[in-house]
């Protein structure tokens, strides 16, 4: 598979720190990461053409998760501690191009009212609309920011998935987050970005619709394996639905 093939190049050419090679161990987690990938697209080969936009989106939807489910996973501890950053970054950047596929495809298919609603498109289709605005950048989430808003209290939109949208701009930004969505690597493990009000945040996410607390989603991200930072100077940011 032509991402098996990028994963090679990709270990190949990455490096410890000190200019070593990858070990077995770090070069078997990015090439599951591109298996996740190429077993999707093999899937979908397999299929008839999409049916419509909805099918079109929920297929890339798939796309979207598959190797994020790797990442969420994986116990990095595993990998010699020096090792764990390149290995992420490796892993990222095929994460990264499935991304940007996904948002040029996705642009592509905006309807005229500005989002992909749940009456007319599914449930399904969006949600991976939103799971691709969400791994894309600032911009291009700012775009739709001001659009979910209203369609929240109208019922088209999740309410979870408008509050996740907002903290991650919030967080790329540099500013606090407001419903607690979002994690970052810190030490090893996974820690929540900065909350503004963080006495007032459980009451926020009922409003929004979270389905679980903030005290509960902490709870989850720290029995998660060990994680590893990028070593780009923008921290990884996790959004987990409960």
């Amino acid at each position: 598979m032509w991402v098996m093939a990028l994963a090679l190049l990709v270990v190949d050419s990455g490096s410890t720190a000190t200019g070593a090679p990858l070990s077995p161990e770090a070069r078997a987690l990015v090439a599951s990461v591109a298996q996740s990938i190429d077993q999707v697209r093999a899937r979908h080969a397999l299929l008839p053409p999409p049916r419509d936009d909805a099918d079109r989106l929920t297929r890339m939807g798939e796309l979207d998760q598959a190797p994020r489910r790797i990442i969420v996973a994986a116990d990095f501890s595993k990998i010699p501690e020096e090792e764990r950053p390149a290995a992420r970054d490796a892993a990222g950047a095929l994460i990264e191009a499935v991304d940007r596929e996904n948002q040029v495809a996705l642009s592509k298919l905006v309807p005229a009212e500005g989002w992909f609603l749940r009456s007319r498109y599914g449930e399904a289709a969006a949600r991976s609309a939103f799971h691709i605005v969400q791994h894309a950048d600032n911009e291009m989430q700012r775009r739709f920011l001001s659009i979910l808003e209203p369609l929240v209290a109208m019922g088209e939109v999740d309410g979870q998935s408008y509050g996740m949208m907002f903290d991650r701009i919030a967080v790329g930004e540099g500013r606090s987050q407001r419903f607690g969505s979002q994690f970052r690597c810190d030490q090893g493990r996974w820690a929540p970005y900065p909350l503004e009000n963080p006495e007032g945040v459980e009451g926020r996410r009922a409003a929004m619709g979270f389905p679980g607390s903030f005290a509960d989603m902490k709870l989850r991200f720290a029995a998660m394996p060990p994680c590893a930072p990028t070593r780009s100077a923008r921290p990884a940011a996790m959004d987990r639905k409960p």
